[in-house]
């Protein structure tokens, strides 16, 4: 009895290596699994459930054939894919999560985040963040013919990618403020969370007790995942992504 966490896949047509490690994923690793958590950017971009490219098809096939299976499939929104709506999840087998959500974790109360609210520091970032996540903006949006809408998303991260190689590192991560401060308002002693991009478990103090924040790791060069059990403790796990054996 075992759950998985992945995220910041990123998947999109011009990384056909990540998909098809993704595909090899689903069809070791999790099979079996009792739930399956996808915290945000699972693809790069994400304009709409009516877009239906060969990429997007392949995955929700494979997606479903898990959650068939008996996998309970739950689906996190990021920075790059908070427009998947309940059409896909529906079609996949899948939950949506707000961000944040606390589950149960085989006794102990998780908080499961994207991540990305943590990084405080990002002042520009974080009002960028709000614009899109405000309900008014993503139903105009929403509305806009399909080819509108695949050419803003090139030239949002196109704009996004320009910004962030002039940032420095520590900006981009958490602040470690916010995670006390969340952790507390939430009452829990564990976190799990991605976008940042540097997998680790780190310890710390919240609730005036020892704490743990596990951060999920990007599938760029390696393919990451986190595996909870009832009677051992949370493995940061990983293998390349050109090969399918473990490390």
């Amino acid at each position: 009895m075992t759950t998985l966490f992945i995220s910041d896949l990123h998947l999109e047509e011009d990384r056909p290596d990540i998909t098809e490690a993704f595909l090899a994923f689903l069809a070791g690793e999790a099979q079996g699994a009792e739930r399956l958590y996808i915290l945000g950017d699972f693809f790069e971009a994400w304009i709409g459930d009516d877009e239906r490219t060969p990429l997007q098809e392949q995955v929700a096939s494979a997606l479903r054939a898990l959650s068939d299976q008996g996998t309970g499939l739950y689906l996190m929104h990021g920075n790059r894919d908070f427009l998947i709506g309940d059409d896909y999840c529906q079609r996949i087998g899948a939950t949506l999560l707000d961000d944040p959500t606390v589950v149960d974790l085989y006794g102990t109360p998780t908080l499961l985040m994207h991540g990305d609210s943590l990084c405080t520091a990002d002042v520009e970032y974080q009002k960028f963040r709000a614009t899109m996540r405000n309900r008014q903006w993503q139903t105009m949006f929403l509305q806009r013919p399909l080819a509108d809408r695949q050419t803003t998303a090139r030239q949002l991260r196109e704009i996004s990618m320009a910004k962030n190689q002039g940032k420095e590192q520590s900006i981009m991560d958490v602040t470690p403020e916010e995670v006390v401060k969340v952790m507390e308002e939430h009452g829990v002693q564990r976190l799990i969370h991605g976008h940042t991009h540097r997998p680790a478990v780190h310890e710390l103090v919240a609730n005036d007790q020892l704490a743990q924040r596990i951060v999920l790791g990007d599938w760029d060069r390696h393919v990451w995942w986190l595996t909870v059990s009832p009677d051992q403790e949370p493995a940061l796990n990983k293998h390349p992504l050109n090969n399918q054996g473990q490390c």
